[in-house]
């Protein structure tokens, strides 16, 4: 179930921890032209296919020639802005999020390391929305143009851009699901478990995780309000499922969860 509510990973990956050295370069922060390899990074089975010989990895690594650092709060990519790249999160969470005719945020996703993000631009050659940093964070950028050039030649490759873009499907559907049958709790317990099941596959704990994004991000993902997202946290503490200090959750049921979601399932 919770797979198809959310599915960013790839579930035949092995865990990747996300320590990763990076060059330091005296350029503004915000922009910097660092050399990227992908051959050399800690995340590359996460954003690119499995089994690519050395020739294939060095190709990709004349495309993916530089990487962008985003402070926290920073936009990678804003509305309306021409699509040039694709972009491999490197380090750190970004949010991204449409504007409403009132003038409100509304979160359409959250994005984490080994992830890629951008897609929304290949449509119709401008971003259909907002990528914002939720901490400090660093992409590699891929330039569409060449990408898809490259992907023409390498049938990994282009079969597994068609499988993000698959996924990218799968969770827009699973989105619906959640928004159109789901109750608070059930919302809330699949996001939880979603975020832990990413995490778990960068190396993180299964268990414990610290929240990037605010109750109020939560509940417009979710399309829950402020109050409801705090109330259904604190539901689940109560009932020892979960605990919950400021940001930090620790998980102390995982199979409560598990089974407060799969109830929608049975209702059906």
């Amino acid at each position: 179930m919770i797979h198809l509510i959310f599915n960013h990973e790839v579930n035949d990956q092995r865990d990747s921890p996300l320590c990763v050295c990076l060059r330091r370069c005296k350029k503004p922060m915000n922009l910097q032209t660092i050399k990227a390899s992908c051959s050399n990074c800690n995340l590359r089975e996460l954003c690119m296919p499995m089994g690519l010989d050395d020739e294939q990895m060095e190709r990709i690594d004349e495309i993916v020639a530089t990487r962008r650092k985003v402070k926290r709060g920073g936009l990678l990519f804003r509305n309306g802005e021409e699509f040039t790249s694709l972009y491999a999160i490197r380090t750190g969470f970004f949010k991204t999020s449409v504007a409403t005719e009132d003038g409100r945020d509304q979160v359409t996703g959250f994005q984490m390391a080994g992830e890629i993000i951008g897609l929304d631009g290949i449509v119709n050659d401008h971003h259909t929305c907002d990528a914002v940093a939720l901490e400090d964070a660093e992409v590699c950028v891929m330039p569409f143009d060449k990408l898809e050039q490259l992907s023409r030649e390498v049938t990994a490759l282009q079969n597994h851009v068609h499988k993000v873009m698959s996924r990218e499907i799968v969770r827009e559907h699973g989105v619906m699901l959640l928004l159109g049958s789901m109750r608070a709790e059930e919302r809330l317990a699949a996001f939880v478990l979603n975020l832990v099941q990413r995490l778990s596959a960068r190396g993180f704990s299964k268990s414990e995780l610290v929240l990037r994004m605010t109750r109020e991000e939560i509940g417009s993902y979710l399309g829950l309000k402020l109050e409801t997202v705090s109330r259904t946290f604190s539901k689940f503490a109560e009932e020892g499922i979960v605990e919950v200090k400021q940001r930090h959750l620790r998980i102390l049921d995982t199979e409560a969860l598990k089974r407060i979601v799969n109830s929608q399932q049975c209702q059906n």
